[in-house]
């Protein structure tokens, strides 16, 4: 079995151990990492072996991107709060694509997670067959789920995602799976809410679903339901260890508790909270209660931006200024957040550099401006520089699934700038053909 070896690197396994080894060297074969050594040791090399000299360059965990949407209109009529964003230009756009866009739109967003260095993406959206095309052709590791409403909300059904599931859930060796999703509460209703719960179950799938994302919601819900939208989501069952929960920025007390409670996942979005004027959510609170908290960024319609190490810095930023706590999210709890935590949430083992992990793994070149100067004996250092300093401009090489997806800045599985050219047309055959914002 070929092999690919990875030397001399800064070796940053964000392991529970906290391994670190500066000129360390890593062994992939087939799909899992094989070894970590702390040297270059003197592996003898197969005919087929792929031997990368990693010198000045980090190798660490690919990024789990824990919420996630496929983008057709980034940078689209930005200047919208949440509600009127979704009812003026967001639900048209999505309501008016077709398999063609849609796929387009796809392969433009894993595009853009692959080259900063996101090795896993958290997908709801429509049209999943041409999701799960673009993820098997690109090589991205991707858990789809449908945009399941209400009927009268012409968006996606159960039955769409029963569908998606049975046909996509575990192609490409395992790289694609499916959950079941809800678009958010203002669109369900407690039945939806407990038949999700119940399919879910059913199947063996988890769960993605939007709450408390706005004040707007709660308010929403309270007057819909007479519940906060987690208070209902944790009464028709929805909630549990299978669940991923994105933005919980306007969490009670109580539904803190509830989330803990169940062992349900927040997918913490501050970029995308912060563009909208949703808020901050309560996230040292949320990990004080054990809650596993993982990094999103949400749709670049909502973020202009999939760079998951942009997202890192304002998920630390947001929180110190909010509290005046210049300690509060240090480097390596937010490094954590964007791989170990992610990966525990999706039910994957990625995110951490140790043998039998899945092979997700990037290259970080350190010999630029943002790691100027480095200790590179000091790995809080390091982390400090990756979080707070960097951008996903400096990732070099993706490897998911034990194959090198993205090498020099170059996507290997599929011609990058037809790609930029196919969905520029995409979104403004879709925008001409449906009724949005100006």
């Amino acid at each position: 079995m070929a092999r690919i070896i990875l030397k001399n690197g800064l070796l940053l396994a964000l392991d529970a151990a906290g391994t670190y080894h500066p000129g360390g060297s890593l062994v992939i074969e087939g799909d899992r990492i094989a070894s970590l050594w702390p040297g270059a040791p003197e592996i003898e090399a197969r005919d087929d072996d792929r031997v990368i000299d990693a010198s000045g360059k980090v190798i660490m965990p690919g990024l789990v991107d824990l919420h996630y949407h496929t983008a057709i209109g980034k940078g689209f009529n930005d200047h919208l709060p949440l509600w009127e964003y979704l009812d003026q230009c967001w639900y048209p756009l999505i309501r008016g694509l077709d398999p063609e866009a849609a796929y387009w739109a796809a392969l433009a967003s894993y595009s853009e997670s692959i080259l900063s260095g996101v090795t896993t993406v958290n997908d709801m959206y429509r049209l999943l067959p041409s999701l799960a095309k673009a993820a098997d052709e690109i090589g991205m590791r991707a858990v789809l789920s449908n945009d399941i409403a209400l009927d009268e909300h012409n968006l996606d059904t159960m039955a769409d995602n029963i569908e998606a599931f049975n046909t996509l859930h575990g192609r490409a060796d395992g790289r694609i799976a499916v959950r079941i999703g809800i678009e958010w509460l203002p669109l369900a209703s407690p039945e939806l809410l407990r038949t999700a719960r119940r399919t879910a179950d059913e199947l063996g799938a988890g769960i993605h679903v939007h709450l408390n994302e706005s004040q707007t919601e709660v308010d929403y819900c309270l007057e819909k339901f007479d519940r906060r939208p987690t208070e209902l989501a944790y009464e028709t069952g929805l909630l549990g260890p299978d669940t991923v929960a994105a933005h919980c920025v306007w969490l009670s007390d109580s539904e803190i508790s509830m989330m803990a409670e169940t062992g349900t996942h927040i997918a913490y979005n501050p970029s995308s909270n912060a563009k909208l004027g949703n808020g901050i959510a309560r996230v040292p609170e949320y990990m004080a209660k054990g809650i596993n908290v993982g990094l999103g960024h949400d749709a670049v319609e909502c973020n202009n931006s999939a760079d998951m190490f942009e997202v890192m810095k304002f998920a630390s930023l947001m929180q110190r200024a909010r509290h005046c706590d210049a300690g509060l999210m240090p480097a390596a709890t937010v490094l954590g957040m964007a791989t170990r935590n992610g990966g525990r949430a999706l039910g994957f083992d990625v995110g951490h550099l140790v043998p039998g992990a899945k092979a997700d793994v990037i290259l970080v070149d350190t010999r630029n401006a943002h790691f100027t100067p480095l200790l590179s004996d000091d790995p809080a250092h390091l982390m400090s520089h990756l979080v707070f300093a960097s951008n996903g401009s400096v990732v070099d090489t993706t490897i998911i699934d034990g194959e090198i997806v993205m090498q020099g800045r170059r996507l290997t599985r599929v011609d990058q700038d037809r790609v930029l050219r196919e969905a520029n047309d995409a979104f403004r055959r879709i925008k001409d053909k449906v009724a949005i914002a100006a």
